[in-house]
């Protein structure tokens, strides 16, 4: 069973969002909050699995929330839900520490495929978000050089190809079929990075892979 916590300031959507979490066998809505401070003692007192989360919030914005949430508890996973576009957010939302980034409109189904997805321990990594990162990084570029950092060093040839293309929004059977792998080989190879780096998810292995300066934003096109 999945514990969700809803934080929204409107109370329209965290019931409404409560009604379609509730409607699914293996979803529990343990709490819900209307502001970030709201959300952060929650989390702490609740310890759900998943917190989906607004950006837009009073007292403390969601990305802050988030930040904080992740920090204290790490087994926590963040989903973002905002009816707010990918720009100017994504970055700041999960460079924070969510694992994923959804919109308000979409439709239940979604939703509930995607409290599925970041509760499973992956990320909600549309190859729209990891655009919006990249276009981040290309605006914004380095104030100094960055230095590879030494957890780099400890990945195979391989492993670093597969870190490559998931950078760049790529799934595990598009990433087999480009590497002529099987699944489960690159289930293991992704694992493995994780395991190297430290990294909760696919999201912030993009993060790292940029912020480390590994991959550059124009290496990662095509």
């Amino acid at each position: 069973m999945t514990a969700v916590l809803i934080a929204d300031d409107q109370g329209l959507i965290r019931v409404g969002l409560r009604k379609i979490l509730e409607s699914e066998p293996d979803t529990t809505v343990v709490g819900e909050a209307e502001d970030g401070e709201e959300a952060v003692g929650a989390a702490r007192a609740l310890r759900p699995d998943l917190v989906l989360m607004d950006i837009r919030m009073p007292v403390l914005d969601g990305i802050e929330a988030t930040r904080r949430i992740v920090r204290d508890r790490p087994d926590t996973r963040v989903l973002i839900l905002t009816t707010f576009g990918l720009d100017g957010y994504v970055y700041d939302s999960l460079r924070a520490g969510a694992s994923g980034f959804m919109l308000k409109d979409a439709p239940p189904e979604e939703i509930v495929a995607a409290v599925r997805i970041v509760a499973n321990g992956d990320a909600l990594l549309a190859p729209a978000v990891t655009r919006s990162v990249i276009e981040e990084f290309a605006r914004k570029p380095p104030a100094a050089e960055p230095r590879q950092p030494p957890a780099l060093d400890e990945l195979t040839a391989r492993e670093r190809e597969v870190l490559a293309l998931l950078t760049r929004g790529l799934s595990n059977p598009e990433i087999c079929e480009r590497l002529v792998i099987s699944e489960a080989t690159a289930k293991t190879h992704v694992a493995h990075i994780l395991q190297k780096l430290g990294l909760r998810d696919r999201v912030q292995a993009v993060i790292y892979a940029y912020e480390s300066g590994l991959i550059t934003p124009g290496s990662a096109a095509g």
